[in-house]
């Protein structure tokens, strides 16, 4: 079976498993008798969904913003006001019910440039190159749209990695673009092999003219970080065959691996120097709603051009133009993201306590749950460095594929369907894919389940007691 193929069966296998969670949702709201008392959905980075407190200061902003009378009264901080004055500044009218320009309120564009410039040691970052989007989906999309090619026979090609996040393929079918697969080594930590990229390349240029490589670092969903060297190796590749780096860095505040240490694509590519570092063209994306901070309802988030013509940036705006601007709302956090408080500020130890507590949170949730899956019979998880997720391999054994198979279905779709309907758990799950594959293990008996630990430590108490029952269940009724 393609590559393509498989990864077309795990995005209809996520599809089906969400569907029917949805229906559990529902009838559980109408008081229909289910085996557990409600869903648990552990297959997104909704962190706020599964019990995670949002940052105060993000909250106390915000609600300053919505309701200035709040300055009148000392129910905020003094740091709290003096932000929320400023930004009301920079709002049309004074009021976050004001428009703001397509590529984001201005005075957010500085925040995040000075903010990008801290993270790689003073490197320069212009304002006028960040745009303040709708989530790093809506930066990847502009981005894509700005690469494809129209008419012709060949589509535009973008290199992927196997395993890549959920959302991906749907939006490169959406935009017109060929996903060209290249597979990370995962008994080599999931690492990028330049021997790969070659061969997908090379296997792509007969039908289809490579333009991109999308890079996802920390990575979505394998949780590995990649090193310096690494970063300069895809850097090289990419100058080679001419290729613009869309890069998703939107983990690059989670990374907590022993030895690991997170550095941006940007700082990589200027300390190459020439030519790489005039020539090749980058984009670099975050957000609100991934990572530590994990304001999802809010949408927003940036994307960085680097080494882009100035008539392509005024294209990128031309495209945000054409969608709904970024909610004022979402802007006002994320400029708190890329400009916390600092020390001295009324309101700094109380955030330095919770984003501390979340990583903390966070590090032993990891810890936990690789632990709880390596003693699982036929699992299988190798250590995370970074982000929400822990991808934890299942290898079925050949009663249970010839049972899945007996049913007509996917043994990993057969288990995810099965874990909801009789605990109320739903996971991700993806089908093992190119070197994931043991050589020697039939085909199909090889899958990844997905799930987000970004928790409080008794929600994922829960979870994992409900994963246990379930697997001890499972496999004593083969």
């Amino acid at each position: 079976m393609s590559v393509m193929m498989r990864l077309t069966l795990n995005s209809s296998a996520e599809e089906q498993l969400q569907k029917q969670a949805e229906t559990h949702r529902l009838q559980l709201t109408q008081k229909m008798s289910k085996p557990f008392k409600k869903l648990i959905d552990v297959s997104s980075g909704d962190i706020q969904s599964t019990g995670m407190k949002p940052i105060t200061f993000v909250r106390q902003v915000l609600a300053g913003c919505l309701c200035p009378d709040l300055l009148l009264s000392d129910t905020l901080p003094h740091d709290v006001q003096l932000r929320v004055q400023k930004l009301l500044e920079h709002c049309d009218g004074g009021s976050v019910g004001a428009y703001a320009e397509s590529s984001g309120m201005a005075y957010v564009q500085r925040t995040v440039a000075k903010y990008i410039s801290a993270r790689d040691g003073g490197l320069s970052s212009n304002p006028a190159h960040i745009f303040i989007t709708s989530g790093s989906l809506r930066a990847i999309t502009v981005v894509l749209k700005l690469l494809a090619q129209s008419g012709g026979s060949f589509q535009t090609g973008v290199m992927v990695p196997v395993p890549l996040p959920n959302a991906l393929p749907h939006v490169l079918e959406r935009v017109g673009s060929l996903p060209l697969f290249y597979c990370l080594r995962e008994e080599a930590g999931w690492s990028i092999e330049r021997e790969e990229l070659h061969r997908a390349i090379q296997a792509s240029k007969d039908h289809c003219c490579p333009r991109a490589i999308y890079i996802s670092n920390p990575s979505n969903p394998t949780g590995h970080v990649q090193s310096r060297e690494s970063i300069k190796d895809v850097i090289r590749f990419a100058a080679q065959n001419n290729l613009f780096l869309l890069v998703d860095e939107v983990y690059q505040d989670t990374v907590f691996g022993l030895g690991s240490e997170f550095v941006s694509y940007k700082k990589v590519l200027a300390e190459m120097g020439p030519p790489y570092s005039n020539t090749v063209q980058l984009a670099s994306v975050h957000s609100l709603s991934n990572g530590i901070m994990g304001e999802c309802g809010l949408r927003a988030g940036y994307m960085e051009l680097v080494n882009v013509d100035e008539s392509v940036m005024l294209f990128a705006e031309a495209l945000l133009c054409g969608d709904i601007s970024t909610p004022i709302t979402g802007q006002i956090a994320l400029d708190v993201m890329a400009d916390p408080p600092r020390p001295g500020n009324q309101s700094y130890f109380l955030y330095k306590q919770e984003m501390e507590s979340r990583l903390n949170t966070l590090k032993c949730n990891v810890h936990r749950s690789t632990e709880f899956f390596n003693s699982l019979p036929d699992f299988h998880c190798p250590p995370v460095q970074s982000g929400i997720f822990i991808y934890p391999h299942l290898k079925f054994s050949p009663a249970a594929l010839t049972y899945a198979q007996g049913l007509g279905v996917e043994a990993g779709l057969w288990y995810c369907e099965r874990l909801l309907q009789e605990e109320g758990v739903c996971v991700g799950v993806n089908r093992c894919v190119g070197e994931a594959v043991t050589h020697n293990s039939p085909p199909g008996s090889c899958w990844h389940l997905r799930l987000c630990v970004l928790m409080p430590p008794d929600a994922l108490e829960e979870v994992l007691c409900h994963l246990q029952a379930f697997h001890c269940r499972f496999l004593s009724k083969l």
